[in-house]
């Protein structure tokens, strides 16, 4: 049998997961609907009720780990509702009382709130910036350094490998944040990571119809944790949604490659324009982030942050977009931007846009958002 740990990543991605073929029966198997399985005697086998285990789960999760650790035995996969599920199932099956944990200052919105439930369970977080490698400077004492990186909304990226080296040397578990990225712009396992953490609501299955999280590690005690958080929390994916984001796995290094390609070309185009500042892209030789991106991220993300004036010419510039909806999610094949301050959990300016890039031509795409600038001007 060939090695496939030397596919490339498009192979990869449409064999991810897949069982050995079996006659007249579907290459990918339809979803299994069960809250329980026929369980006569005693408990044995791995499947007996539905929110413990599901084998369209089992596929997807399988898929999942071929693409964060391709060819590392001992990693595992589990997923969940959401990528707030996600992250909380890590968070709280790791950490306790009198603990301290290190989170990113500017990462995604909700995280303040994670930050307030934690300290109301009497854990003590301590916050950083992500650019600069800053959450070095707070490690000293805690049990656990999350990760987000490139961060969201702002597209900064810290140095990961340098930060595990650093957290593991005081005994710190790490977990990263691999929405933006994806398995196909970065592996933080193979960085040294203990945990990736990712929603797959985003990139992921791409296609802004499903909501999925999932958490892969390489530490059977530790993800034994997890799973048991699953089990208490019951935040489970459903068999649909697992059988959707597994069927969209098989397009996922074409369209992340789109993506990236076309969001480079905008980067690029954005920089000529007077009117924006702020302007961020991994993938942009000159930003602030590209000499250690390059050195860990294999492709780098779908998302371009930038700024304009006001709030009312970000909302011209908005309401101008022809091909763009002004959507909160990233990462899927219909480009969507938002100006990001109407939430109100983000430090960012009000005339802040993410900009998610889809799957339109570039061309079509960068002429729309050209227009767009043009017009919000008058």
């Amino acid at each position: 049998m060939s090695d496939s740990t030397k596919d490339g990543d498009g192979t990869r991605a449409v064999r991810a997961g897949l069982p050995e073929p079996v006659k007249n029966e579907p290459t990918l198997p339809g979803p299994v609907f069960a809250a329980h399985f026929h369980l006569p005697g005693e408990v044995a086998g791995p499947y007996s009720y539905g929110r413990d285990d599901n084998p369209t789960w089992t596929l997807l999760e399988r898929a999942i780990g071929e693409l964060e650790a391709p060819g590392r035995d001992g990693v595992e996969t589990l997923v969940f509702a959401s990528g707030m599920a996600a992250i909380s199932a890590v968070l709280f099956s790791q950490l306790r009382a009198g603990d301290t944990v290190v989170l990113p200052s500017d990462g995604y919105q909700v995280l303040p709130m994670v930050r307030a439930q934690l300290e109301a369970y009497g854990i003590e977080v301590r916050t950083a910036p992500t650019g600069g490698d800053a959450q070095l400077d707070v490690l000293d004492g805690a049990k656990l350094l999350w990760i987000e990186s490139p961060s969201n909304p702002g597209l900064d990226v810290c140095d990961i490998r340098r930060l595990v080296e650093a957290a593991h040397a005081r005994g710190a578990l790490v977990a990263v944040d691999n929405t933006l990225a994806t398995p196909l712009g970065q592996r933080p396992l193979e960085l040294g990571a203990d945990f990736s953490v990712a929603s797959g609501t985003k990139q992921l299955t791409g296609h802004g119809d499903v909501l999925l999280g999932y958490v892969t590690g390489r530490d059977a005690e530790v993800m034994a944790a997890v799973r048991r958080w699953r089990k208490i929390v019951g935040a489970i994916s459903g068999p649909m949604e697992a059988w959707l984001a597994h069927r969209s796995i098989a397009t996922l290094q074409l369209r992340v490659d789109r993506q990236c390609a076309t969001a480079l070309v905008l980067a690029e185009a954005l920089r000529a324009r007077p009117e924006v500042s702020g302007l961020r892209y991994p993938g942009l030789p000159d930003d602030p982030s590209h000499k250690i991106a390059s050195q860990q991220m294999r492709r780098y993300g779908s998302v371009v942050s930038f700024t304009l004036p006001t709030r009312a010419r970000a909302e011209r510039f908005l309401e101008s977009l022809r091909l763009v909806e002004d959507a909160t999610s990233f990462g899927g094949v219909r480009s969507t931007a938002e100006r990001r301050r109407r939430w109100g959990g983000d430090a960012v300016p009000e005339g802040f846009i993410r900009f998610s890039v889809g799957a339109e031509d570039a061309e079509d795409l960068v002429a729309d958002v050209l227009r767009a600038l043009d017009e919000s001007a008058q």
